[in-house]
C-alpha cells in the first residue's frame, strides 16, 4: 500500500476520536430541539450552555460573549456585514488588508455596492500590515478595522495587540479572523483588546460546518440571519448541537495540550524548512521567518508549476495545497502571495505544506526525500531552468 502523508491541516483537520466520541449521543439519543422545554430540549440546550463556557473559557471571554454559527465565513460576514449596517449612522468607512481571506475581502467588496468604502492596506514582503499606515488610513467616518491573526497562506502572524490598541484608541471597533490562530496560538481577547474574533471548528480537530463569532458586550452588530430567537435573539436557526458539542471538546483538546502542541508542530516545521532548503536549489520561503503559524511552510520554487507539483506529488501519497488557484477554475495567483511582491511565475510555483497533531518525523523525512527529485524533474521540462543551468 502507498505511503500516504496529509499536510494540508491549514485547510482542514481530522475529526479526533475524542470529539466524535462526544458528539455521537447528540445525534440520537440526546436528539432534541435545545428550544424545547421538556426534558429532551433541555438536554440538549444544557450541552450548548457547556460548550459555550469552554469556548469562552479558552479566549478568556464571558459565555454571553460566544455565539455558535456555520464556519469561520459565516462569522467573518456577521462581524463585517454586522458593523456595518448597526453603525452606518456613524461612519461607512472600513480598513482591512489585502492578504484577508475571501471570506472578508468579498464582504467588504459587497459592502462597496452598498456605499461603504473600504481601505485595503498594502503589506510587506513577509505579509505584515505597516502599523504608521494604519493610524494614517483612519478617518472620522471610520468604524471598523479587520485584520486577521494569522494568514492561512504564509502563516504570517500580525501584531494584533498593537492593531486593537490603534483601533480603541480611535474608538474603531476591532475585528480579527482567527481562523487559523485558534488553537495555535495562545489568545486573550481581553489583554488583546479584541472586539469581534472569528473561529472555526474544522481548524482544531473537530467537525465542519461550526464556527463561533466572540462579540465583546457593548458591542453593535446586526443580525446576519433572522428569524427564531435562538443564541440570545441574534442569530436564528436551531443550533448544530453536535457540531458545537464537537467544537468545545476539539478547544478543550487543543488548549490541554497546547504546549506539547505547539513544540510538536514547531519542531517538524523547523526540520522541513531546513531540509528542503539545503536539497532544492531556487527555493524562497514565503512569510515571516520567526513570526509565523507553528505549523506553516510555504515555499515558492523557479522554475515549475504549482499545479503540476501538487499532482505529482499525489501520486506519491503526499497532499499539500499551491498557491494558484487553478483548481478553483481561475489562472489568477494568489493574492497573498502578489502582495508581498512575487511575480506571477514565483506565485503559480508555490507549495504550502502545514503540519498538525499527526505528523510524524517519518512523514516529514519522505517528504524531503521525496520532493527534491519531482521538482528535479519538472524543471527538465522548463526551458528557462535549461538557460540557468547553462549558464545564461
Amino acid at each position: 500500500m502507498k505511503k500516504r502523508v496529509y499536510l494540508d491541516y491549514s485547510a482542514t483537520t481530522p475529526l479526533k476520536q475524542e470529539v466524535l466520541d462526544a458528539m455521537l449521543p447528540h445525534f440520537n439519543a440526546s436528539f432534541g430541539n435545545p428550544s424545547s422545554i421538556y426534558t429532551y430540549g433541555r438536554e440538549s440546550k444544557n450541552a450548548i450552555d457547556n460548550a459555550r463556557d469552554i469556548i469562552a473559557k479558552s479566549i478568556n471571554a464571558k459565555s454571553d460573549e460566544i455565539f455558535f454559527t456555520g464556519g469561520g465565513s459565516e462569522s467573518d460576514n456577521w462581524a463585517i456585514k454586522g458593523i456595518a449596517y448597526g453603525n452606518k449612522h456613524k461612519g461607512k468607512h472600513i480598513i482591512t488588508s489585502k492578504i484577508e481571506h475571501h471570506a472578508v475581502l468579498h464582504t467588504c467588496e459587497y459592502l462597496e455596492k452598498e456605499g461603504f468604502e473600504v481601505t485595503y492596506l498594502k503589506v510587506d514582503e513577509y505579509g505584515l500590515v505597516n502599523l504608521q499606515e494604519l493610524k494614517e488610513a483612519i478617518r472620522s467616518d471610520t468604524i471598523l478595522i479587520s485584520i486577521m491573526f494569522a494568514n492561512n497562506e504564509i502563516g504570517t502572524i500580525q501584531p494584533i495587540k498593537e492593531i486593537a490598541e490603534i483601533a480603541n484608541s480611535k474608538q474603531v471597533y476591532f475585528h480579527t479572523d482567527a481562523v487559523q490562530a485558534f488553537g495555535n496560538i495562545k489568545i486573550d481577547v481581553k489583554e488583546l483588546g479584541i472586539d469581534l474574533m472569528s473561529i472555526s471548528a474544522h481548524k482544531i480537530y473537530g467537525p465542519k460546518g461550526t464556527g463561533a463569532l466572540y462579540i465583546k458586550k457593548g458591542v453593535k452588530l446586526h443580525q446576519l440571519i433572522h428569524g427564531g430567537a435562538q443564541e440570545k435573539k441574534r442569530r436564528a436557526g436551531t443550533e448544530n448541537v453536535p457540531g458545537i458539542v464537537g467544537f468545545a471538546k476539539a478547544a478543550e483538546l487543543a488548549h490541554e495540550n497546547f504546549d506539547e502542541h505547539i513544540k510538536h508542530l514547531t519542531s517538524l516545521r523547523d526540520k522541513l524548512i531546513a531540509g528542503l532548503k539545503e536539497k532544492i536549489e531556487y527555493i524562497h520561503l514565503n512569510g515571516h521567518p520567526t513570526k509565523r503559524l507553528p505549523g506553516n511552510v510555504n515555499f515558492s520554487i523557479e522554475f515549475i508549476e504549482g499545479e503540476s507539483l501538487l499532482l505529482s506529488l499525489d501520486m506519491v501519497g503526499i497532499a499539500c495545497s499551491s498557491g494558484s488557484a487553478c483548481t478553483s477554475g481561475s489562472l489568477d495567483p494568489s493574492h497573498v502571495l502578489m502582495s508581498i511582491g512575487l511575480t506571477h511565475e514565483l506565485a503559480h510555483g508555490s507549495l504550502r505544506l502545514t503540519i498538525g497533531d499527526f505528523t510524524t518525523e517519518e512523514d516529514i523525512e519522505y517528504v524531503i526525500n521525496q520532493l527534491p527529485p519531482i521538482v528535479e524533474k519538472l524543471r527538465q521540462m522548463s526551458p528557462l531552468y535549461e538557460k540557468v543551468k547553462g549558464g545564461n
